[in-house]
């Protein structure tokens, strides 16, 4: 059984600076939401974090408002929260596959943002890795968000944007030069 398995878990990053997270929900199962959603809160609160909570229609639009908060806010990183249980048509898949392949692609363009949306085969699997005194992936979500500010701070500066953003400066017309002997 899964949960008599030994796991190692990193211990808390600390901070030099206030650190501030976005939790994205989709709270379809709001029983389950709520419970990621707690054990998100308390995880970042342990570490002196603030955040701030939106909620989302359902786990394909958590990428999209997380890549539209790092591009229009002052987010540190992001918590991405939801549950999806199998159904009986393949929406069950597409679902999944979509909503961990978005954040995995902002993930690489250098947002910090742990996944804690939930991919079960039932509401049991469900509520045993929502449970606040148990598993809860909403914590362990927020813990790698958390942890991967923490790199990011290590290793340099804060970038804004997602994509391709250009610095203000690359904006320029084709006949405009800062060499004269450049066309």
């Amino acid at each position: 059984m899964a949960s008599a398995e030994e796991h190692y878990t990193l211990a808390r990053p600390q901070f030099d600076r206030p650190v501030k997270l976005l939790i994205v929900v989709a709270p379809y199962y709001r029983q389950i939401a709520d419970q990621l959603i707690e054990g998100a809160q308390a995880e970042i609160e342990a570490c002196g974090g603030t955040h701030d909570l939106v909620e989302v229609p359902g786990a394909l639009e958590v990428p999209t408002a997380i890549g539209i908060a790092e591009r229009m806010s002052n987010f540190d990183g992001y918590v991405a929260l939801g549950c999806v249980i199998r159904g009986e048509t393949t929406h069950y898949e597409t679902v999944c596959n979509d909503s961990s392949r978005g954040i995995t692609l902002l993930g690489l363009q250098g947002l910090c943002i742990g996944n804690g949306i939930l991919t079960v085969e039932t509401m049991a699997q469900a509520q045993a890795r929502a449970e606040v005194a148990g598993q809860n992936k909403g914590g362990g979500a927020a813990a790698a968000a958390l942890h991967l500010v923490a790199l990011s701070r290590k290793w340099g500066a804060q970038r804004k944007g997602v994509g391709f953003v250009p610095q203000r400066d690359e904006y320029r017309i084709a006949t405009a030069s800062r060499d004269s002997d450049i066309a």
